[in-house]
């Protein structure tokens, strides 16, 4: 395995993770505020499910997402 090239992925890989789920959480709790099924001091639990196809790896992050 070429360290180098598995680490650049992997680094890739997580920020386009990051980024994009940034994008769409921001993006569903504008909608939520705008039509009234969120009023902006609520906490919110979120999990994020990790699987790789090919190995058996199912990682889980849960934690809560506050408005205000």
């Amino acid at each position: 395995m070429n360290e180098d090239v598995f680490n650049t992925s992997l680094r890739k890989f997580l920020k386009q993770v990051g980024v994009t789920s940034q994008r769409e959480i921001e993006k569903a709790v504008r909608d939520a505020l705008e039509t009234g099924k969120l009023k902006g001091h609520e906490k919110l639990s979120a999990k994020m499910v990790l699987t790789i196809g090919g190995l058996s790896l199912s990682h889980e992050v849960n934690d809560e997402i506050e408005l205000g």
